[in-house]
């Protein structure tokens, strides 16, 4: 196969942080974890991914749904 497909998986810095069970964006703000994307380090979105899924108003199920369509719609899995 070997063809590159980007998705991007978008959800607003705040909603990650509440969801983050390990506590890292916690101990990134704190200064425990040096060259953290989105606090110490800056984020790049992808500039022309093939695909968005947006986290915040989309419920998993529907993400994963979204994601096995476009992979079946473009003939990369059997349907």
């Amino acid at each position: 196969m070997g063809r590159f497909i980007e998705i991007y998986i978008r959800c607003d810095i705040g909603v990650c942080q509440e969801r983050d069970p390990q506590g890292l964006y916690k101990k990134a703000l704190s200064g425990l974890i040096k060259d953290f994307t989105g606090i110490s380090s800056p984020y790049e979105s992808p500039e022309d991914p093939e695909l968005i899924i947006d986290t915040e108003s989309t419920h998993l199920e529907d993400c994963v749904d979204i994601i096995f369509s476009y992979l079946i719609n473009n003939a990369i899995i059997p349907k």
